[in-house]
């Protein structure tokens, strides 16, 4: 059977089955908005982990860091560690945390606990959910990608129909359609990874050095090195690889959707160590591809190159499969995340008197408006990693600052509960803090800067104005 033909057989064996998922539990998504957007916090820990393996290892992570290891080498690896490692330091500082309360927005955990103003909840509601978009466009991109170099199609009616199987599953169930479809994704990502590793490695013996040795015969031997690397950019492209992850809604939202603390903390931890560990392997086999083929003209065709010039067909369908699962999990998680965030932090604190299934229903038509607008995003975007990249340092220099701060920063030495605000952070701190982060964060200063005179602007201007009243935003949960 050719390539060709697998691939297609993949892709609608697996589009039938994630449907056939959504139809089960769609029933149970609906019965009130806290269960389409967390599972009423009640997921156990293979479904924690497993959907949080699968929404980590998307297809930005499989093509877009080799398509970066092809283009600047091991100058990738800060970004990826500190995209990746923010999982582990997010498991250890904040999960556990997170796993305490269920919200179902990072932005609303902020502004019933630090801020109580909804200007300041929109705001962190709208960076929040451009890395949502991003990644839901960074999969589509990148399934498109390969499957034109695998099957010879025009990538952007594969775009176009990847994302229609997105929107339609995930607007049926929600939550529980993404974490079911996640667990099967999840356990075909790890097994799958090894076979995909064994093989992209092997050009070079499994050798830092005999990589070493073919850069070098091809003229590039400064991807194999940090040393020529500025220590500025390293710290840049960690920093916005760890803020951006802090930012992220799909990870405050599996840990408001676990059952429990531990729960929430374990999960992560051991995702996002597979994570560190996986990635940084892709990005090396990016530049195990340059120093095979030094002459493409596209760095995202970096993976799917030297498999199809490396590989038997078997392991092309077993490589296809795991990026098909990889790319699914991470754009239903998020497409997922967008559209509650939309809905908990930009409809809900403006119109209070909605009910439930209202909810809902906007959350569904949501849903298709973010997966139309991310297939454009996919389809103009010029990489992967320059669509998260942005997205990620315009969330993170802005909303992180304000949410350390607003946790370090505290009225009284009590714990934080729902409910009651124990923070020093006033409506105007937090708006202009997240403003001006987020602002010169995208300029020439950098997330450095960014972060710094976010904080900073977060202190003086809450000094100097009032905070907001207990009644100001009232707790909207129950």
């Amino acid at each position: 059977m050719s390539l060709s033909a697998l691939v297609w057989i993949i892709t609608i064996v697996f589009c039938g089955i994630f449907l056939w998922i959504s139809l089960a539990v769609k029933d149970t998504a609906s019965q009130s908005f806290s269960h389409y957007a967390i599972a009423g916090g009640t997921l156990p820990l293979i479904l924690i982990l497993f959907t949080d393996i699968a929404t980590i290892m998307g297809a930005g992570n499989f093509i877009g860091h080799a398509a970066q290891g092809y283009k600047i080498g091991m100058a990738d690896i800060p970004f990826v560690f500190g995209e990746q490692g923010s999982k582990v330091i997010f498991a250890l500082l904040f999960a556990g945390f997170a796993g305490r309360f269920t919200y179902n927005t990072l932005s609303e955990m902020m502004d019933d606990l630090l801020v109580r103003d909804k200007v300041t909840r929109a705001i962190t509601g709208v960076l929040t959910a451009c890395i949502m978009i991003a990644w839901v466009g960074g999969q589509a991109k990148g399934l498109g990608d390969i499957f034109a170099v695998f099957t010879g199609a025009d990538p952007i009616p594969i775009i176009m129909l990847f994302n229609v199987v997105f929107i339609i599953y995930t607007y049926l169930g929600g939550i529980y359609s993404v974490v079911w479809t996640d667990l099967l994704q999840g356990i075909i990502v790890v097994v799958f990874a090894f076979i995909f590793y064994g093989y992209a490695l092997a050009p070079v013996n499994f050798s830092f050095a005999v990589l070493q040795q073919k850069l070098a015969e091809v003229g590039a031997p400064e991807l194999a090195t940090l040393s020529n690397v500025p220590v500025g950019t390293i710290m840049k492209n960690f920093v916005t690889g760890c803020f951006g992850i802090l930012a992220a809604q799909i990870y405050w939202q599996r840990c408001f959707a676990a059952k429990d603390s531990a729960t929430a903390r374990n999960g992560m931890l051991v995702s996002g160590i597979a994570a560190v560990v996986f990635v940084s392997l892709t990005a090396i086999v990016g530049i195990v591809t340059h120093a095979v083929n030094p002459n493409l003209e596209d760095p995202n065709q970096a993976m799917p190159w030297l498999m199809l010039n490396y590989v038997p067909t078997w392991v092309l369908a077993v490589v296809y499969t795991l990026i098909l699962a990889a790319a699914m999990s991470s754009a239903d998680s998020n497409l997922n995340a967008a559209s509650i965030i939309l809905v908990n932090d930009l409809i809900r604190p403006f119109a209070p008197g909605k009910t439930d299934q209202e909810l809902v229903n906007y959350a569904k038509l949501l849903t298709i408006i973010v997966g139309v607008f991310a297939s454009l995003a996919a389809i103009y975007s010029s990489s992967i990693i320059g669509l998260f990249s942005k997205a990620y340092t315009m969330a993170g220099g802005g909303i992180v600052p304000v949410l350390l701060v607003g946790l370090l920063w505290k009225k009284t030495g009590e714990p934080f509960t729902m409910g009651t605000q124990n923070s020093r952070i006033t409506p105007w701190g937090a708006r202009l803090g997240i403003i001006v982060g987020s602002v010169i964060s995208l300029s020439s200063l950098g997330i450095l800067w960014g972060v710094a005179i976010s904080a900073v602007v977060t202190i003086i201007v809450s000094l100097l104005t009032p905070g907001a009243s207990a009644s100001e935003t009232p707790n909207l949960k129950a």
